[in-house]
């Protein structure tokens, strides 16, 4: 790994070099290797539900949370060793581990297995976008940023997108060759977890001969000890460390985490009883609970930047406003083919190339453009990008209807493409948005704080609650056309936030200062 190091060219406003634009380039394949491997799930759940014989909320628990809880878990410490560690290096190990628990997943032979592979991949793939976001911002200037966050989050739907091609293809290959079962009686699924896993092994010695930007002295305030951070901040998450934690704040601090603690737990009972899905509740509940005491810690070690993210209703009404846009297109990406084979019909080969192509394609421009145009907007309106974010979550609203409604697999197939397009637009304005909320040594805690809301909102929750409502009515369309109902909440967060934004943004340096008593 090399440890070369760049100045940072984003401290001005000179165009991004071509080097800017090569790192770009390079991260863009690692986040699309990103989401093959997390989405690969989608085109081979008809397998899996059958070969495991697994339940539709099942299913959406290993298609989110099994997966969202971890990953949002460890991108809060991991995006916190963004700003203070060589985040070159931080991405090239993370790489590493969600190839191998990719690969892994491919011996899954239950339930739980397979569980916890894909808890394994959230850990791994946690290091991507925080470093990632993180390089960006520094290599490219303000009024690039969005456009260059917008790029990099077209790896998402690329990625997606090829993902149903790629284990579709290599399913029914395997499973023709070999009908029995292969190699150690592996069949078809088990064959595309592993094939799209071991290739990330070499993408890593790419990625890491990346140079890392030098930090200016001023962002390099927070200690030479980034690794022993990084374990305290993991212990702000997990109990019983939790509770140490708390009663270093006091006794006040420690009854209020422990009400949150039984809280939690209540909901947790509440809600197995009614769903009978203990994993799901389990993991949803323990998430919440982590993220109230690493927050609540936060507010004690970095006071500035608990103020700037957690202190500050533009940065969480956008965070969660765009967490339930993601809510919509996480679900739509792990079901629309699962319900293409099973409600309409289709053929895996047919749904797999068209939904594939199409996600690619629609992802790929809308959040292209949406990034464009909320650069553009940005420009005139202090709060134009928060627009282009209603949009996102308003636009679909229509195609989903209408998609999940026909029986007409060409109508199906456009308005899967429209809908991914419209809600693809909101991502590189949600992201630069929040990057623009906070100091430039945050930005990594920012990322992390953000990807919070899309994943234990968006991930966590989506894929499950389609699959939920389809065990309980019977019906995957109602299942699907349930998303519709979440538009109303994100568009009011986001008012609130459009509103608030001008101020907040214009405030930063203030309020830092003011939450460290300077």
């Amino acid at each position: 790994m090399s440890d070369t190091t760049t100045a940072a060219p984003s401290r001005g406003e000179e165009p991004a070099s071509a080097y800017s634009w090569y790192v770009l380039g390079v991260l863009v394949v690692v986040y699309i290797l990103n989401f093959i491997d997390r989405q690969i799930l989608a085109i081979l759940a008809v397998d899996i539900k059958r070969d495991l014989e697994l339940t539709d909320d099942q299913l959406g628990f290993l298609g989110g949370a099994a997966f969202a809880v971890f990953y949002a878990l460890f991108g809060v410490p991991l995006g916190r060793l963004a700003d203070r560690w060589h985040r070159v290096r931080l991405l090239t190990i993370g790489l590493v581990l969600w190839s191998t628990m990719t690969a892994v997943s491919g011996l899954a032979r239950n339930y739980a297995m397979l569980s916890l592979a894909r808890m394994g991949v959230g850990v791994g793939e946690a290091t991507a976008s925080p470093t990632a976001y993180s390089l960006i911002s520094d290599y490219f200037p303000s009024r690039q940023r969005a456009t260059a966050l917008a790029i990099y989050s077209s790896g998402l739907y690329l990625g997606g997108g090829v993902s149903l091609l790629i284990g579709a293809k290599i399913s029914q290959v395997w499973d023709a060759a070999y009908p029995g079962g292969g190699i150690g009686g592996l069949v078809g699924w088990q064959a595309a977890f592993m094939a799209v896993g071991l290739p990330g092994l070499l993408l890593a010695l790419w990625v890491a001969s990346l140079r890392e930007p030098t930090r200016p002295p001023e962002e390099n305030a927070s200690g030479n000890t980034p690794l022993r951070d990084f374990f305290i901040d993991l212990s702000m998450l997990l109990p019983p460390f939790t509770l140490f934690h708390a009663m270093r704040r006091g006794p006040q601090a420690l009854a209020i985490n422990l009400a949150m603690a039984a809280a939690m737990f209540i909901l947790a009972v509440v809600m197995i009883r009614m769903t009978d899905n203990l994993p799901q509740w389990s993991a949803m509940t323990f998430g919440y609970y982590a993220v109230f005491s690493w927050a609540s810690t936060l507010r004690r070690h970095d006071p500035a930047t608990f103020a700037l993210i957690w202190g500050t209703p533009a940065f969480v009404c956008t965070a969660l406003g765009y967490g339930l846009v993601s809510l919509g297109a996480y679900a739509l990406a792990f079901w629309s083919a699962f319900y293409a084979e099973t409600v309409l019909g289709l053929p895996k080969a047919e749904l797999a190339f068209i939904l594939g192509g199409s996600g690619a394609a629609s992802g790929f421009l809308g959040v292209i453009l949406g990034g464009r145009m909320s650069d553009w907007l940005r420009v005139r309106n202090p709060s134009g990008r928060i627009l282009v974010i209603m949009f996102g979550i308003l636009g679909p609203v229509v195609p989903i209807w209408i998609g999940f409604t026909t029986e007409d697999a060409t109508l199906f197939y456009v308005m899967n493409f429209l809908a991914g397009l419209f809600a693809a637009t909101a991502l590189g304005a949600a992201a630069a948005t929040t990057q623009d909320l906070v100091l430039p040594r945050m930005r990594g805690t920012a990322t992390a704080s953000f990807f919070l809301a899309t994943t234990l909102v968006g991930l966590a929750i989506g894929p499950y609650m389609v699959g939920q409502i389809s065990a309980l009515t019977g019906s995957l369309r109602i299942g699907v056309l349930s998303l519709i109902g979440v538009a109303p909440i994100s568009l009011a967060l986001l008012i609130y936030a459009y509103r608030a934004l001008p101020k907040a943004e214009a405030t930063i340096a203030e309020r830092a200062r003011a939450a460290t008593g300077l």
